[in-house]
């Protein structure tokens, strides 16, 4: 009995340390509520600035393809204006060329059907003499215009057959050659090789009347000196 009111007696005089430290620690979860609900989680606060980023970003991003779009549009519609335009300027040239034949046409009748001075029916009769005078002289002098000539400077290489060839008659043979449109010109004697020379001569010659073909042929005529020849230039005048 004594050993049981000894602890009693311990319990009781620790009771109020205990109802001290029960009461601390009701405090302290208390504490602990109140700071979870009033601030949130750090997770909670970094998802929503995350998301409020790319919400910023997706923002800039469907501005920039509105703005190329609006571009691309614009560029579009420029250069459908600028091929119609290139149709446009390929068919005019066109339609000119088509209009020319018949222009040609008029141009190329003859001077005498077109009336250079004008026509006039109450022109007296002294007048239109005038006129006829003044058309005449204007196609003589027309018909004494010079007309071009083609020419064209020739340079032939005579051979000979050997080194005993009189080349002082080769040449003579060869200028003695003499037809409408042809001139002779200078020459001379080129060393080929063992003693033989070549005939080296130069002409002029009127294109529609003497050609390459014709000398080749009267030349290589004289066979008792000439065995070939060779153009060596042919120029126009």
């Amino acid at each position: 009995m004594a050993t049981v009111a000894h602890m009693l007696d311990g319990i009781w005089f620790d009771g109020p340390k205990v109802s001290q430290e029960e009461y601390n620690y009701y405090v302290h979860l208390e504490k602990q509520k109140k700071s979870s609900t009033s601030s949130p989680a750090p997770t909670s606060v970094d998802a929503s600035a995350k998301l409020a980023k790319y919400e910023n970003e997706n923002t800039e991003l469907r501005k920039l393809v509105d703005s190329l779009i609006h571009r691309m549009s614009a560029l579009e519609a420029r250069l459908g204006k600028l091929e119609s335009k290139g149709t446009e300027s390929k068919d005019a040239p066109v339609a000119q060329t088509q209009q020319k034949p018949a222009a040609a046409e008029q141009e190329s009748d003859d001077d005498s059907d077109v009336d250079l001075f004008g026509s006039d029916e109450s022109e007296t009769e002294e007048e239109k003499k005038e006129k006829e005078e003044r058309l005449a002289a204007y196609k003589a002098k027309k018909a004494k215009k010079p007309t071009v000539i083609a020419k064209s400077n020739i340079i032939l290489d005579v051979k000979p057959w050997d080194d005993t060839t009189d080349m002082i008659e080769l040449e003579k043979s060869v200028r003695s050659i003499a037809t409408d449109g042809l001139i002779w010109g200078p020459s001379k004697l080129v060393e080929v090789a063992y003693g033989i020379k070549k005939l080296q001569i130069a002409c002029v010659v009127e294109d529609d009347k003497v050609g390459t073909d014709f000398l080749e042929e009267q030349i290589t005529d004289f066979d008792d000196y000439v065995q070939s020849i060779d153009v060596v230039a042919f120029n126009k005048v």
